[in-house]
């Protein structure tokens, strides 16, 4: 059915980058999958039959076809706990690995996000567990809330089927943990957190930075497939990382996957800071739990934060925190 108005697809963009991040567990992936969505929904819209389907859930169809395609015969985007058991050696070599397709963070100060929790970086990483057509069966009827009738037509299939294979996703991921349990970003207690911890990691304080941790805190540093649990290899490994590099590092507050985070500066001849890593954490029960910490470049260009900044911008930004930043490139992948 030939549709005479104009159509304008912009205002989805966002909402379907998101999912489509939420489905492949890469933020610039997305992006790409989301333009050729609306390139083919633009060539194909005097075959729009408003009758059928509203242009949102017309829009979520063709997205999703192009996720599952862009899925088939790939393997999953980990993070390095999900590949091996943490290691107790803070000397050990921070070899990356290219070969592997991590997950990437994604930049929240970019779009309208309204769930959170379904954007944490241990939820998306436990759904790309899922076989593809699982995971778009779970994020189309438990995150966007799709009927079970509008799922079965985007996916090409039956409702008995979309049912079944809601039902096998929820149960792989039951282990995945109490996502309502993670503090939000701007909670104040959060902020007092993350706060104390840009004050002791820039002055290269361990002792301080250890007292903000739980005791199984968990540090990963993709693209490195090293990994550590618990608070004293937590710290071993911060010993070596100032041992390295020394006090004086600059920090700069953003968010994403609805999580706090951390731009780390590292100090330089001359008191200039470069972009060193982007630091994603986990607060529950007033401590944090998890630190993901992205080394590779690729990822900061999302997000777009200056490269570098002067030594006397450190302290003068210390009052603007968690603000709507973007980032783009480091100085390198080590640490």
């Amino acid at each position: 059915m030939r549709h005479d108005r104009p159509m304008d697809f912009e205002p989805y963009r966002g909402e379907l980058v998101v999912f489509c991040y939420r489905m492949l567990g890469s933020f610039h992936e997305a992006e790409d999958l989301v333009q050729e969505t609306l390139l083919r929904a633009w060539k194909a819209r005097d075959r729009y039959d408003p009758a059928r389907a509203s242009v949102r859930t017309w829009l979520y169809r063709i997205a999703t076809n192009a996720c599952l395609t862009a899925l088939e015969g790939r393997g999953r985007r980990p993070l390095p706990c999900g590949l091996g058991m943490p290691s107790d050696d803070p000397g050990a070599p921070l070899v990356p690995a290219p070969d592997v397709p991590w997950l990437e963070p994604f930049p929240d100060a970019r779009f309208d996000i309204e769930v959170r929790a379904d954007l944490r970086l241990a939820w998306v990483a436990a759904v790309q567990v899922l076989p593809a057509r699982q995971r778009a069966v779970l994020v189309l009827r438990e995150v966007l809330a799709f009927t079970a009738a509008e799922v079965a037509e985007q996916l090409g299939t039956t409702v008995a089927a979309v049912n079944s294979a809601l039902q096998r996703a929820r149960a792989a991921l039951a282990g995945v943990g109490d996502m309502g349990a993670v503090t939000e970003p701007d909670d104040p207690e959060v902020r007092s957190i993350i706060e104390r911890y840009m004050q002791a990691f820039e002055a290269a304080d361990v002792p301080a930075l250890v007292q903000l941790l739980a005791e199984d805190a968990v540090l990963e540093m993709p693209p490195v497939p090293l990994w550590y649990r618990g608070s004293r290899d937590y710290g071993r490994f911060l010993e070596r990382v100032f041992a390295m590099r020394g006090p004086g590092w600059g920090m700069r507050a953003l968010t994403s996957n609805g999580q706090p985070a951390l731009a780390a500066y590292a100090p330089q001849p001359g008191g200039k800071r470069l972009l060193h890593t982007l630091q994603v954490f986990t607060v529950t029960g007033g401590r944090i739990t998890h630190n993901v910490v992205f080394a590779d470049p690729r990822v900061f260009d999302g997000f777009g934060l200056p490269r570098e900044i002067p030594a006397h911008h450190v302290r003068r930004e210390r009052r603007a925190r968690f603000l709507p930043i973007m980032c783009a490139g480091s100085d390198e992948s080590g640490r």
